[in-house]
């Protein structure tokens, strides 16, 4: 191989304990790293894993064509409340918009129910005169004195950002916009977000809810982005780099900059990605993602081998898993459920005796006990090395010994002397419960969507999630689950097979009565000129740029819009009838009704353009080659006619929850499994990056592509 071939390309996903690495070389092959991740510095964990996989191909940084970032940096300042402090302005007379949100309560029957905070605080939330009235016509002028007014105040408070969320300011951007100057003209170094920009559409508490978050945020991301494209110019690379966003597509850095809140699942949307093609790719039609890495673990279904899609998502849940309990962000996304369950989730036991596992995390620093930094606490990696599960001297391929005489102290002193367990039963606890924990989000999750789970196969990576699937699988009734290649750093691997797109949303209110095409089309110009070049930046201006356009539609009076496909032509007047049957074919799918005598409206449009590139054809080796990473009963016999034999590599002990006691399983090395070997549980399979665990009553094969099927003995596939 030569160092000039052009279609190299890296993915990097810094997550809260870990940052992995994918390397795509020209033959199809992928090179993979997973470091610890660098809270303080997060661009150090990046340039270090990127250094490693690029050592590991051979190859030259000024060779590669292309770095793909995403993180839930963005995410875990939200969850943890770490970012910037921030002001909101607003229309005189909406200052507690924000905080009155939907007057709706998620829990009926709790009377003890406590809605998350808003993110700006009611003294950092100022008033200026001005109004617009729903069709965008100004009612009352801005009175900019009232603007300058409140310029001494932030530096009085030591502002670091600020928001805009005037009233109606979707519909006539005017005021926000000039708001938005004077301020830049008098602090030219605070960020100032609009909603009108990052968020134009109706509905105020989502809209001034998007726009806070965005600006709580934009100073921690936009430094690190900054610092993360200088660090990789210096170690020669030259190739554009570009950004995850939360709807599964890649945009520009100055995009991601200026709108980080569309990054706010970025990490995990890649992992989605995976899921989806892996489904196309086993023809498994219905999937259930499952993402489990060191700080959470995220769920999201595949219907029809595409993860669902939503234009609302939730940050930091805090009741249950409940909708209502978290903080609304309005932008595109993969609909997923996200957990504090990871590898380094700390386990406690309250005062009434309770066992808790997460959300709070170890993290990277200091990490799980076992990992020696430090830590203290006992967490969901410390109980899989105590239960077996991981191999304490081959943990990340060997290069972080791991201490198992600390994870036993610490799961001994915090679990199991308040309970009265022994070590083993302690262990086990803290990973019953980090089970259910994400079983009842994926229920909760599945139910909010009417969706049936356990009729799905279950797509498991991260590098945490194939130690837990097996078990998960079960607590879910779901039948078999797939492991694929490069399972432990699956969510950079999803990022390579990601396409450059880019979404715009506008909203302009329109009853189908009243169908106006010239003003429709108007506006899809608009929203296409806006998305094509942002879209051209990323892929270049020889890229095939395909393009998608819907109408979000209601019955006139109704609470909430449905999807309905628009073509992607000039409308004409004629078009009010397509789109009027094309929203009651969509209506009678969700409702198994139509309302033949109710008005029709439009309320937003949108509009995605998508630049598509093949990923390279798999060698014939196929599968991930992984680099060093850095810090996640009796034999197993086949049964006669399930295919080729494999040799165990060792043998280990592992404790079986069903006897209560350790048994004798056989451990094999991932490479040295070909295609068609299955393998009968109690098994573990090692690779660098995880540790798939086969439980007794579970078989294992590998498919024709390489990657682990785990079938539930118990419950055929085809018996379901």
């Amino acid at each position: 191989m030569t160092d000039n071939q052009p279609n190299r390309r890296i993915a990097v996903d810094v997550g809260g304990t870990f940052t992995d690495v994918a390397l795509e070389l020209d033959d199809g092959r992928v090179v993979t790293a997973k470091v610890l991740t660098t809270p303080s510095a997060p661009e150090e964990a990046v340039v270090a894993a990127v250094g490693q996989a690029v050592r590991e191909a051979g190859v030259e940084p000024a060779t590669v064509g292309l770095i793909i970032h995403g993180t839930t940096l963005a995410t875990n300042a939200l969850i943890e409340r770490t970012g910037a402090r921030t002001a909101l302005i607003v229309t005189e007379g909406f200052r507690d918009s924000v905080e009155m949100a939907l007057e709706n309560r998620f829990e009926q029957y709790d009377i003890s129910i406590d809605r998350p905070a808003p993110l700006v605080p009611r003294y950092l939330r100022w008033p200026v005169t001005e109004r617009m009235n729903y069709a965008g016509r100004v009612l009352v002028p801005l009175d900019e004195d009232t603007v300058r007014a409140l310029l001494p105040r932030f530096e009085q408070h030591e502002i670091k950002a600020v928001a805009v969320g005037l009233l109606h300011a979707y519909a006539n951007p005017a005021h926000e916009h000039r708001v938005g100057e004077i301020l830049r003209d008098a602090l030219p170094d605070l960020p100032v977000t609009l909603s009108s920009e990052v968020c134009p559409e109706i509905r105020e508490y989502e809209r001034q809810s998007t726009a806070c978050a965005n600006a709580y945020v934009q100073p921690r991301m936009s430094g690190y982005l900054a610092r993360l494209a200088a660090a990789l110019r210096d170690l020669g690379f030259g190739c554009p780099l570009l950004l995850m966003t939360s709807g599964g597509g890649l945009t520009t850095l100055e995009i991601a900059t200026r709108f980080p809140i569309r990054l706010v699942e970025s990490g995990p949307a890649g992992g989605a990605i995976l899921a989806a093609e892996i489904a196309r790719e086993c023809d498994c039609e219905n999937a259930l993602s499952f993402d489990m890495g060191g700080t959470t673990a995220k769920l999201a279904l595949i219907d029809a081998f595409q993860p669902q899609a939503t234009r609302t998502f939730e940050v930091a849940r805090a009741y249950r898993n409940l909708k209502g309990s978290g903080l609304p962000v309005r932008v595109p996304a993969i609909e997923m459920v996200e957990i504090g369950a990871g590898g380094g989730s700390i386990a406690d036991v309250d005062a009434m005796g309770r066992l808790h596992v997460g959300p709070a995390s170890a993290g990277a620093d200091p990490g799980p006990a076992c990992y020696g930094r430090g830590g203290m606490r006992p967490t969901v990696t410390d109980a899989d090395v105590v239960l077996g599960r991981i191999d304490p001297a081959d943990f990340a391929g060997g290069s972080l010994p791991l201490a198992p005489d600390r994870a036993a102290e610490s799961i001994n002193r915090a679990v199991g002397r308040p309970l009265e367990l022994a070590d083993p039963e302690a262990a086990l606890a803290i990973s019953e419960v980090v089970d259910e924990n994400m079983a009842n989000a994926a229920r909760v999750h599945a139910i909010e969507w009417g969706k049936d789970i356990s009729v799905r196969t279950m797509i498991a990576f991260g590098g945490a999630a194939p130690l837990h699937a097996a078990c998960l699988a079960e607590k879910l009734d779901v039948s078999r689950v797939i492991v694929p290649t490069g399972a432990g750093v699956g969510s950079a691997i999803g990022m390579l097979r990601a396409a450059v797109s880019y979404e715009v949303v506008r909203s302009r209110y329109m009853r189908l009565t009243e169908f106006d095409s010239g003003a429709a089309n108007a506006l899809l110009a608009e929203m296409r000129a806006e998305a094509r070049a942002v879209v051209r930046a990323g892929a270049g201006d020889d890229a095939a740029l395909g393009e998608t356009r819907h109408a979000h539609m209601r019955y006139v009076g109704q609470g909430h819009e449905i999807v309905v496909p628009l073509p992607v032509r000039a409308l004409e007047a004629p078009d009010r009838e397509i789109l009027a049957g094309s929203f009651d074919a969509e209506y009678a799918r969700l409702f198994s009704r139509t309302l033949p005598d109710q008005e029709r409206e439009i309320l937003s449009w949108t509009l995605t353009v998508t630049a598509r590139r093949e990923p390279a054809v798999p060698s014939a080796e196929g599968g991930a080659v992984s680099s060093s990473s850095v810090g996640g009963g009796g034999s197993t016999e086949l049964q006669p006619g399930e295919g080729p034999r494999a040799a165990p590599a060792a043998r280990r002990r592992l404790f079986d929850a069903m006897r209560a006691d350790y048994v004798t399983a056989a451990a094999y090395r991932r490479r040295e499994l070909a295609r068609g070997v299955a393998v009968v549980g109690p098994a573990v399979i090692v690779e660098d990056q995880t540790t798939t665990v086969v439980p007794d009553g579970f078989r294992v094969v590998v498919n024709h592509l390489g990657y682990l099927v785990l079938e539930r003995r118990d419950k055929p596939v085809d018996g379901r």
